[in-house]
């Protein structure tokens, strides 16, 4: 519990693998489903946990954090996962179409996962992809992937997207110009342009 409230509530989603230092599986097992018998700890999903905060507002423990809960997977089974193409698009403003259902790329096999009363979608993508996954630049990746080479032509949504951009997301994207597809580098290399100092 010290280690779980070190991360706060309602923030952190774990599995007994972040415990295995502490003790053996047996024993973490045994911890952790004592924890959630006497109601400290949320089940939220097939040996995953969270301490939940509640919600006055809901008068109810609040929604578990999905970010969260994938980092956990991600931990737990030894996965590479980054959001989908339209997942990103969406968070960075790019597109106001809200995703059908909760989809995630990665490096393992394609399957679903119950958590809380959401579904988490894997879907298995190329080396080349996900192998931005542990970068800051993954979600302009994915978006880039979802949007196509007509991005290239639609200045303004360029625009957009090279003004928000943090100049570190900008060299981590510069660094991996050579792993994008053909069509992708011209686009990549468009945002992360410098801009020209006004004469």
């Amino acid at each position: 519990m010290k280690r779980i409230r070190g991360h706060g509530r309602g923030t952190w989603v774990f599995s007994a693998k972040d415990f295995l230092d502490l003790g053996n599986r047996a024993a973490v097992d045994q911890s952790l489903s004592r924890l959630h018998r006497d109601s400290t700890l949320r089940r939220v999903g097939r040996g995953l946990y969270d301490w939940p905060q509640f919600s006055q507002v809901l008068d109810r423990p609040a929604p578990m954090d999905l970010d969260a809960a994938v980092a956990a997977i991600a931990r737990r089974d030894n996965l590479r996962i980054m959001p989908d193409g339209l997942a990103a698009a969406h968070r960075l403003g790019l597109t106001n179409a809200v995703p059908a259902k909760v989809l995630y790329w990665t490096d393992g096999s394609s399957r679903t996962i119950p958590v809380g009363d959401r579904t988490i979608h894997l879907k298995h993508v190329r080396p080349g992809l996900i192998r931005w996954a542990d970068h800051t630049a993954a979600a302009v990746v994915s978006a880039l992937m979802w949007l196509g080479p007509s991005l290239a032509t639609d200045s303004r949504l360029l625009d957009r997207l090279r003004q928000q951009l943090p100049l570190s997301v900008k060299q981590d994207l510069a660094d991996g110009i050579s792993t994008l597809p053909t069509w992708a580098a011209p686009i990549a290399r468009a945002l992360t342009a410098q801009p020209r100092p006004a004469s």
